[in-house]
């Protein structure tokens, strides 16, 4: 048995450059790790077959999860005969734009290569990642990166000056599919200064960070569903020091720089809205706040 934790991310910055030839869209964006996770508990099963249970009833336990998508494919890859069984804990929301499933996906990975003595490095798991999806390889790695690419092409930056996240996670889900589908670059007047948020994380100078908050999604998201603005505005008038939407969406989260004006944002919004509220800290490379 060998249980992993799989740590949910928010983007810093996103930008989306152009649509490619191979219909992915060419992003440039920073992502950082939070201390919300899953928690992936590993039993191997000489049998050879794949299993997944979950603490959420309406979760696939199949093809569908990305996490047996995952174990599926490092098993065909490297023709192992043994199977597994996963238990999956789930804390990071579905479908909230904080890259759940790939965390799960990327948790899979990281344990089967331990349990099965399979010997790859960090590299190698990242290149199988991308076959699963554009977050996995970030998820593998974690900590403060530049991805571009389709999000898979990842540079360490400096780790963001320790603080706390405040998320909120409207009750809706929203299609990363969809919402870059709807994407028009033409319609989007502020774009991410990435130079610049990069510079404020190399001085350690948070409120840098926090002024350079860009997500170009929020143009296709937020017109369509108004509560995440009034979200981000209620973390800004008690006290967040920036508020973003994360990835496409749709949970917001607010930089706090100490957890009692975290505790006390989170207490204010629960009491107005029934979003689901968290209370996190960013994670490092090595793997603390």
């Amino acid at each position: 048995m060998l249980t992993i934790k799989g740590n949910a991310k928010i983007n810093l910055t996103l930008d989306v450059l152009y649509k490619r030839d191979d219909g992915f869209h060419q992003v440039e964006m920073i992502m950082q790790s939070i201390d919300l996770a899953d928690v992936l508990c590993l039993e191997e099963r000489k049998n050879g077959d794949i299993s997944i249970a979950t603490t959420i009833a309406r979760l696939p336990c199949d093809q569908r999860n990305l996490a047996y998508r995952a174990a599926a494919l490092i098993k065909e890859t490297f023709q192992v005969k043994s199977g597994v069984h996963i238990f999956l804990e789930k804390n990071i929301p579905v479908a909230a734009g904080l890259a759940g499933g790939s965390a799960d996906a990327a948790s899979v990975l990281i344990g089967l290569n331990r349990l099965w003595n399979l010997g790859l490095s960090t590299n190698e798991m990242e290149i199988l990642g991308a076959k699963l999806g554009s977050d996995v390889p970030f998820c593998i790695k974690g900590g403060t990166m530049l991805a571009t690419g389709r999000g898979e092409l990842l540079q360490p930056l400096a780790d963001i000056k320790p603080c706390y996240i405040v998320l909120a996670k409207p009750p809706i889900g929203v299609s990363t599919a969809w919402v870059y589908r709807q994407y028009r670059g033409q319609d989007v007047k502020v774009h991410p200064d990435t130079p610049g948020v990069k510079s404020s994380l190399e001085q350690g100078d948070l409120t840098g960070v926090a002024k350079g908050l860009c997500n170009v999604l929020e143009t296709v998201t937020i017109p369509v569903h108004p509560e995440i603005k009034k979200l981000k505005q209620s973390m800004m008038q008690y006290g967040a020091m920036a508020s973003l939407m994360s990835g496409s969406g749709p949970t917001v989260f607010g930089l706090v720089e100490d957890q009692a004006k975290a505790e006390y944002i989170a207490e204010k919004l629960k009491s107005q809205n029934a979003a689901a509220i968290f209370v996190t800290k960013t994670v490092g490379k090595s793997g603390g706040v």
